[in-house]
């Protein structure tokens, strides 16, 4: 349950200091940058095996491939001078604060939220006025959505959701996901009840019949996840398949904290 080397071979450049685990930006022999995230940088944490988050961050991004979504941003297992771990290609960010308005999920007074944007949670903002967390309704947002349903996405902050400079989004983050019980949480809620796109079902059933016993994508995953993870995988796509909608948020409405 170990993300494989070989990867790229990477010279550190700085560490990472928002990460909760050892990240770090490094730079291969080809001059192409990338995160890496050392598996023994990994904090324990109760629910999830120790030192198994870079083997869900390259399985997560495996699924998205075989969606077909182009989600990820390419992710490896890797060794670098932290050990063995994870590494993935890094996102040149737009600068948000010349572009206002870019975010794909942000807060906004209650009485002003933007056309195209949809309500997930009203709150107060630091001066106590009345605020709601708000994400776009944006295609390629509501298959990241889709995919956190699938990959059972424990982290979906707002933070988690990066735009580049051409103005692609990115989901980056997906070491907490793949557990055999229900633990979704996500600000990308704004699409719960709504039936999925048949472009989107048709995505669904090739990853269905692609975790089959012995089908190929199930056995590239059983070398980053534990057998009940991957059977525990098959048994929510078919239930996406079948189902044909967005499920609806369980009580509670299970959000990250924080929320970006």
């Amino acid at each position: 349950m170990n993300a494989r080397p070989p990867g790229p071979e990477l010279t550190v450049l700085h560490r990472i200091p928002s990460g909760s685990n050892a990240v770090y930006r490094c730079v291969d022999t080809l001059g192409e940058h990338w995160v890496y995230k050392p598996s023994a940088g990994e904090r324990p944490l109760s629910d999830f095996p120790d030192g198994s988050l870079a083997a869900r961050e390259v399985a997560a991004y495996t699924v998205s491939v075989a969606l077909g979504w182009d989600l990820v941003p390419e992710t490896v297992g890797a060794h670098g001078p932290g050990g063995p771990g994870m590494a993935q290609r890094w996102v040149d960010e737009i600068d948000r604060t010349e572009i206002p308005g870019h975010d794909p999920v942000d807060v906004h007074p209650v009485d002003a939220l933007p056309a195209g944007r949809v309500a997930v949670l009203r709150g107060q903002g630091s001066g106590g006025q009345d605020v709601v967390v708000a994400h776009a309704l944006d295609d390629r947002l509501r298959r990241i959505a889709l995919f956190d349903l699938v990959i059972n996405n424990a982290d979906r902050k707002g933070g988690h959701v990066l735009v580049d400079t051409s103005g692609q989004i990115w989901a980056i983050d997906h070491g907490l996901s793949f557990h055999t019980e229900h633990k979704l949480r996500t600000v990308l809620w704004g699409w719960a009840g709504q039936p999925l796109p048949p472009e989107d079902l048709e995505a669904l059933e090739t990853v269905r019949d692609g975790l089959a016993a012995d089908g190929p994508l199930a056995c590239v995953l059983r070398d980053l996840l534990a057998p009940a993870e991957v059977g525990a995988l098959g048994e929510r796509v078919a239930a996406l398949v079948e189902g044909e909608v967005f499920p609806a948020p369980g009580p509670g409405y299970p959000l990250p904290w924080p929320l970006f």
